[in-house]
């Protein structure tokens, strides 16, 4: 009598009992799976085992544990990497948000007058005073900051916009589309390239509810044009919206000593509120180097509007998020913002990650020092590239090492057939871990 080759398919509840590392209705999902696929190779004529359906189920589980959300090291050279999270937040700041999440807090209630608050009282004023403005809130991102501010101070009006500057960002955010989304009208004027006063000024009327600059933050434009600056439009009458992006308090980047060659184009919010910017919105991330989140600032009035808007408690940002922020605002009002994890790295000098790579080489045993370009990424300063330093390793299949680098979790990049682990946006604390994971995908 022959035996039926699936008496050899373990049941499920056996498998499960040699599983561990998740919680049990995940590890009985992994072992159902193994199982199911066990049955249809026997259904084709292969053979099983139970070791070889115990042996699928733990490499399930494994792939199912590697696929939640946890630290990795980011040795591509892009700082604001989206796909890794964009910047890192600094541990003071997370600390802030913990001890506020992990209580009770004065979220939305004022301690000295013993009555209701706002939620916009903390990061938000604190923001805008770094910044210069008279105003401001927060948000839970710049899309959401933008479609507010549209929709409270533009709905059913006007709102004329340089054809230069109808951008799409990542995601699919394209500025016509958040318009209409807010119900206002758009009118474009000038040229793609070219954009005088003049375009502007010829668009005006009674239902001009908004002037709207758009910064240009992932791509850059060269050659023969021309924008209008804000000072020049808020001459105008309307009041001026800039959507600054990647969120550069101050140009002149008093917190690094100095303001860096590779900043040189990229507008701070200061300076546009200077120029007379009714209304600024950016992120509370990328170049503000704190959590997501989207940021409002300007003229008291403009933001009270946007703060009553009913959008405003739909798009809301919670209370670790402006706990983070506050710490954020703190470190600019005070002049530690160099010490915020986005600055640290961009700030440290060639010859700093220099002797890091040459260390990783020693103690890697193979390998060179090589110089490379890191970007600030995140959709930011298109084109500008900021001098740093690598590892490069000359590899037989460099997709292949990338891979096995990923299963470490190091994410890096392939120059001239050759692995290369960018340091700059490397923690020194994972200096190590990055050592480590060559060794192993290196063999």
């Amino acid at each position: 009598m022959t035996t039926d080759p699936r008496r050899h398919v373990p049941k499920v509840d056996r498998v499960v009992d040699a599983l561990e590392g998740l919680p049990h209705p995940l590890l009985v999902a992994c072992a159902r799976e193994a199982v199911a696929a066990a049955r249809d190779r026997v259904a084709a004529g292969d053979v099983v085992t139970e070791a070889a359906v115990v042996a699928e189920a733990e490499a399930r589980v494994d792939a199912l544990r590697r696929g939640l959300l946890h630290r990795v090291v980011n040795a591509t050279g892009v700082i604001v990497h989206t796909n890794l999270g964009r910047a890192p937040v600094d541990a003071a700041s997370l600390s802030a948000a913990a001890e506020v999440a992990t209580g009770y807090s004065n979220l939305e209630y004022r301690l000295d007058a013993g009555a209701r608050g706002s939620r916009h009282e903390h990061a938000g004023s604190l923001l805008a005073r770094a910044c210069g403005a008279e105003a401001g809130i927060v948000v839970n991102n710049n899309a959401a900051a933008v479609l507010l501010a549209l929709g409270a101070l533009a709905r059913g009006r006007e709102v004329v916009v340089s054809r230069g500057e109808l951008v799409e960002i990542g995601g699919g955010f394209r500025v016509p589309e958040i318009m209409a989304e807010s119900r206002c009208r758009l009118v474009e004027v000038g040229t793609t390239n070219r954009t005088r006063l003049t375009d502007y000024a010829s668009q005006l009327r009674a239902d001009t509810a908004l002037l709207l600059k758009v910064h240009a933050s992932n791509y850059r434009m060269v050659g023969f044009t021309e924008a209008t600056p804000v000072e020049e439009l808020a001459t105008l009458g309307p009041p001026v919206m800039v959507d600054a992006g990647s969120g550069l308090v101050d140009e002149q980047t008093p917190w690094l000593g100095g303001r860096p060659d590779w900043l040189h184009d990229e507008p701070g919010i200061r300076q546009s509120i200077e120029a007379g910017a009714g209304i600024v919105t950016f992120s509370g991330d990328k170049l503000l180097g704190g959590p997501q989140a989207g940021v409002i600032v300007g003229r008291a009035d403009l933001v009270r509007a946007c703060a009553a808007h009913p959008l405003a408690r739909a798009v809301r940002a919670d209370k670790m998020t402006l706990a983070a922020l506050q710490h954020v605002a703190l470190a600019y009002l005070s002049g530690d913002a160099g010490a915020l994890p986005l600055w640290r790295m961009a700030g440290a000098t060639v010859d700093e990650l220099r002797d890091r790579a040459a260390l990783v080489v020693a103690q890697l045993g193979t390998g060179t020092v090589v110089d490379t370009e890191a970007v600030a990424g995140g959709g930011s300063l298109p084109g500008l590239t900021i001098p740093s330093v690598g590892v490069a390793v000359q590899v037989a299949d460099a997709d292949a090492t990338l891979a096995r680098l990923r299963a470490h979790d190091v994410v890096a990049r392939i120059e001239r057939d050759a692995v290369v682990c960018d340091l700059r946006t490397v923690d020194p604390v994972d200096d190590a871990r990055l050592v480590s994971a060559l060794v192993a995908a290196c063999g």
